[in-house]
């Protein structure tokens, strides 16, 4: 048995949507799920307690990141990344695939890997894919993701083409470097918009039978009605029997079309980064709460939310910790934004299960507006 498995429980009667759980060695998580992301080992502003305390399951960490700093043999010295960070639950790690090709001019892309120049020092290093499962590996995480090459938007068919076969061969060599046992490793899918290289991957990648099926290469700036055409493409042509995981995606409506659409897992920066910012989600939309119009408003930052920050403050108040630049801002937007998602999900999970998702559907958008307010 793969160490990470997917239970099917629901599927949804007037979409492509399902309910089901995750079976991972650190705990089993319901599905659809959002994962925050942890990017160095830590989920910015919040504690692991914290996480418990508003939901969360499964977590997300970035390999290219906990290997430049503070090195992937370090959290092995210290047991692992479960025990690294004190997160007892689930974790994934992305390989760094996405932020190696995101440095442009600092890394240069062969058969062997790639070559980079690290952010913080300017010094090279060689990620194969080979050196990804072994940093992967020494993290330790419930589930490992392929080395794969990540494509911008715009792209031509003939680099989305070579990209594409390049990640199935990479994913070869993973899935042959990959030896622990507790650890599941989950493929990639890539081809940009282009149907029939979707199509291409997903079949060569199913025939290597991965516990797990992820779509990459999506909300990189393509328009959002291109992304669902791509992922009305895709998903049907994933195993069933496994788990399906859109990567980089965290806006509550692109979750719901992916939930509509026949996605399990989720994950982005987004809810923590905008919180950062003074940027909430509620049920009418996003409130920049750093706005004036804010100032003498003594209401929560949503009323109809039960998180810590909701019960307790005021969108003034929290105006003011931002204006000030106190730290407690950010924390309490982060724990709001992060209970928004995760309490979305649960709503969503519970729709499926009595096959109102089309209604729960219309009601969100006939509520949420997707301008600032």
């Amino acid at each position: 048995m793969p160490a990470v498995t997917y239970e099917l429980i629901k599927k949804d009667q007037n979409s492509k949507a399902r309910m089901g759980r995750l079976h991972t060695p650190h705990g089993v998580v319901d599905t659809p799920v959002f994962m925050p992301v942890g990017t160095q080992a830590t989920v910015k502003a919040m504690s692991p307690r914290e996480l418990e305390e508003i939901g969360a399951h499964i977590i997300l960490s970035n390999t290219y990141h906990l290997y430049l700093r503070p090195g992937h043999q370090l959290i092995k010295e210290a047991g692992g990344l479960h025990k690294f960070m004190a997160w007892n639950g689930p974790i994934l790690t992305d390989s760094g695939g996405f932020q190696v090709f995101s440095l442009g001019d600092l890394r240069k892309i062969t058969e062997d890997g790639v070559e980079f120049r690290s952010h913080i020092d300017g010094s090279r290093h060689l990620f194969t894919p080979e050196k990804v499962m072994e940093i992967e590996m020494d993290l330790g995480p419930d589930i490992a993701m392929v080395f794969d090459e990540c494509v911008s938007y715009p792209t031509t068919y003939e680099y989305a083409e070579q990209a594409m076969e390049r990640t199935t061969r990479w994913a070869e060599r993973c899935l042959e470097a990959h030896r622990r046992d507790d650890q599941a490793l989950f493929a990639i899918v890539q081809g940009s918009v282009y149907k029939d290289l979707r199509e291409r991957s997903a079949s060569a990648l199913v025939s290597l039978d991965f516990p797990g099926y992820a779509i990459g290469g999506l909300s990189v700036g393509e328009p959002k009605e291109l992304m669902y055409e791509v992922l009305e493409t895709t998903v049907p042509l994933l195993p069933g029997e496994k788990a399906r995981y859109l990567m980089g995606v965290g806006s509550p409506d692109y979750v719901l079309e992916g939930v509509l659409r026949g996605i399990d897992m989720f994950d982005c920066v987004l809810p923590t980064r905008i919180a950062r910012n003074g940027t909430v989600f509620t049920r009418k939309g996003k409130v920049v709460i750093r706005n004036a119009r804010y100032k003498h408003d003594f209401t929560p930052l949503d009323p109809q939310c039960d998180c810590y920050t909701c019960r307790t403050f005021t969108r003034a108040y929290i105006r003011h910790l931002f204006n000030v630049n106190e730290i407690l801002g950010l924390r309490l937007t982060t724990i709001h934004n992060l209970h928004y998602l995760l309490n979305f999900m649960k709503e969503i999970r519970t729709a499926i299960s009595s096959d109102t998702l089309t209604v729960f559907k219309e009601e969100f958008y006939s509520n949420y507006i997707l301008n600032e307010l």
